[in-house]
This record gives C-alpha cells, sequence and structure tokens, in this order.
C-alpha cells in the first residue's frame, strides 16, 4: 500500500484567488500516476497530482498530457468519466467512499456509499457545483505532440456531506486517484495505487492507499 503525506497550506481558504491558490499549490510535491493495472489497456498518459488540505478545504491539482483531449459532457453528475477524466476517491472508514470524477472542462460527478452499486448515490447537482475549478490547457504544437491541460480542484468540506468535518489535521484516510478516458479514442485507466482486479473497476476499496494529513 501506497502513502501520501498531505501538507497543510495556512495561508489559503476555499474563498481564496485561483492566483492565490496556484501559487500555494506551488510549493506541494508531485506525485505521478503509475500504475497501469490492465494489460489489455496500456495506454499511459503522462499525469502528475497534488493534495493539500487547509481550514476549510481541500485541494487536488493535477497536470495531464494526452494524446487525446475530449470533454463532451457539460452537466453536473454528467458521466464525465467517458472524457478526458481525473478521480479522487476518498474513505474515512476503509467502506464507504466518496468518489470525485472531474473532466477536463471541470464538469464533475461526486457519490458516495459502499462499493455495492445499488447502495452508492449521487451528490446534490447544487452540493457539487460548490467545488471549484482552475482550469487551462496548451495547445498542441503539431498534429503528433500530445495536449496539456490542468486542473485544480478546490473542494469545501461541506461536499463531504456524510460526515461533519471541520478539519483534517492529523486525519488517517485511505483514497485512491485516477486517470481514465472510457470513450477516447485510447481508452486507459491510470491509479496511483496499484489495483489487482481482473477488469477495470476504480470501486474497490480495498485497493485505495494511505493518505496522512499533517
Amino acid at each position: 500500500m501506497k502513502s501520501l503525506v498531505v501538507p497543510y497550506l495556512g495561508r489559503v481558504n476555499h474563498h481564496s484567488s485561483p492566483t492565490e491558490l496556484l501559487s500555494a499549490m506551488a510549493v506541494v510535491a508531485d506525485n505521478d500516476l503509475e500504475e497501469v493495472s490492465w494489460p489489455a489497456f496500456p495506454y499511459k498518459p503522462n499525469v502528475r497530482f497534488k493534495l493539500a488540505h487547509t481550514e476549510d478545504c481541500l485541494l487536488l491539482s493535477y497536470v495531464v498530457q494526452e494524446k487525446h483531449v475530449k470533454a463532451v459532457y457539460r452537466n453536473t453528475n454528467d458521466p464525465v468519466y467517458k472524457d478526458s477524466c481525473v478521480e479522487f476517491f476518498l474513505s474515512f472508514d476503509t467502506a464507504h467512499y466518496y468518489n470525485l470524477e472531474f473532466n477536463c472542462a471541470g464538469i464533475g460527478l461526486i457519490g458516495y456509499g459502499s462499493a455495492i452499486k445499488e447502495k452508492r448515490r449521487r451528490l446534490p447537482n447544487d452540493l457539487i457545483e460548490t467545488v471549484k475549478t482552475v482550469r487551462s490547457a496548451s495547445p498542441k504544437e503539431d498534429a503528433t505532440a500530445e495536449t496539456e491541460w490542468e486542473l485544480l480542484l478546490n473542494i469545501p468540506f461541506t461536499v463531504f456531506d456524510a460526515h461533519l468535518v471541520t478539519s483534517f489535521a492529523g486525519m488517517r484516510c485511505t483514497g485512491n486517484f485516477y486517470k481514465c478516458g472510457d470513450d477516447l479514442p485510447i481508452p486507459h485507466f491510470l491509479a496511483w495505487n496499484r489495483i489487482d482486479h481482473p477488469i477495470p473497476n476504480f470501486h474497490l476499496p480495498q485497493f485505495f492507499g494511505e493518505l496522512v494529513f499533517q
């Protein structure tokens, strides 16, 4: 099991400007998505992520370089995992977890529950839309080059609506980080902590890594 120490950023919060947030996150260490758990889907985009916490929010940033970029879905709780999508799953008890999924346009889908699909629920749209996003993309230099895009998620604690979270300081949770694109020309499924399962499936909390919040 991988372990990630999540730093605390004391000078920013959910209401800070994008410029302030990007500046604060610049000092946080990068982590790579290196696990390609399914040989049938070998494509591996270059993906880096950072996670930090503040007094009232989590800050999660992704930098992605990939061959194809797609953002068809534009409504909250749409199946954004079919687009160029990054994901973060977080559990407070190792059995139930939140799945936060956002495409490169910053459109989100968030659910909560156990790994039993019928027992999961989608969060209300208005709650998901309290997650603020900062997005950017660099145009391709030529037809063979990869596109780079970045997404910063500013996630207020209130999103974790099954829990009363007032601070992450000192907490130990489990979770995983992903990059996917189910409907892209080259489908792919990357993870931070390796998944030992015969077919692509991110909804397996037994394969989450450890998150240690400073």
